[in-house]
């Protein structure tokens, strides 16, 4: 295919996107447009906004790279518009069910009121949701529609249960800690969110082979995920802070719930992005 063709489609799929974002927001929430909220005094509006967007620009670029043939334009043009806008719909319909479900109900109203570690975690909530959608939603038929879906609900609940698994690593409520304005917790939460997200994408890569052998690839890819865990409490906590080893807390945990240190929880949240990225390109 040219590359003026798939550019194009490229640009026009984003543009159409962000364009049912500002109409959805208009029908769904008239207070709440993009434009309103980045010119908004509230915080924590601009950064959930920013998550949005973002994810809205990775559905449209992986629906164009997944479903593009170049066979034909009307085909090209139905398949790529049909897995992007269910894309854009998941991503907003399960992004704002998510943050309810990992950081408590009470997130919404917290954004709302100008909490910026609440709006810092929900954005990056979107970022992490949009990384997923984008990679599971892709193919060129109803089929391969329905087996998009399929895996995207796998994805979904794989992220949902491996963030609940890391936040059990802190003596910390993360929730507590976020609607309490804590933005070292938040930048924790969202790199540990973003992190997790860029290898169960990398796991939804590649062509369906049959149920039992995606699956199989599906779960030896997740498996990198342990590696986080000794990137917290060795690399993070031991080798750059130079606290006593622990398996659980330490150093790291006071750092961020007690002293509310910025710097340790973008280091802790670096450090986990630099290692998923490193994997997902490794694998």
């Amino acid at each position: 295919m040219e590359l003026s063709y798939v550019m194009g489609f490229g640009l026009g799929t984003t543009l159409a996107l962000l364009a049912l974002l500002r109409i959805g927001q208009r029908i769904v929430s008239p207070a709440h447009t993009v434009a309103r909220d980045l010119t908004d005094s509230n915080a924590a509006r601009r950064l959930l906004t920013v998550g949005q967007v973002l994810a809205v620009f990775l559905v449209a670029a992986n629906a164009v790279k997944n479903c593009l043939d170049g066979s034909s334009f009307a085909r090209d043009l139905l398949w790529v518009s049909a897995f992007a806008v269910v894309g854009l719909l998941l991503v907003i319909a399960t992004g704002h069910l998510g943050i309810r479900l990992l950081l408590r109900a009470r997130l919404p109203a917290e954004i709302e009121r100008g909490n910026a570690a609440a709006g810092l975690a929900a954005g990056a909530h979107y970022v992490a949701t949009g990384l997923i959608t984008s990679r599971a939603i892709a193919g060129q038929d109803l089929g391969d529609l329905g087996i998009s879906l399929g895996f995207f609900l796998l994805a979904q609940v794989t992220l949902h249960v491996f963030i609940s698994l890391f936040r059990a690593l802190t003596t910390y409520d993360d929730a507590e800690q976020i609607q309490g304005e804590n933005l070292a917790a938040a930048l924790s939460y969202a790199g540990a969110s973003i992190a997790v997200a860029i290898l169960i994408a990398r796991a939804l890569e590649g062509d369906f082979e049959g149920l039992f052998v995606s699956l199989k690839g599906y779960g030896g890819v997740l498996l990198y995920l342990l590696a986080l865990y000794p990137v917290r409490q060795l690399l993070v906590q031991s080798l750059l802070l130079g606290a006593p080893l622990s398996l659980r807390g330490g150093r790291l945990d006071a750092g961020i719930a007690a002293e509310r240190n910025e710097g340790m929880g973008a280091l802790e949240a670096a450090t986990y992005l630099a290692t998923s990225i490193a994997i997902a390109r490794l694998l």
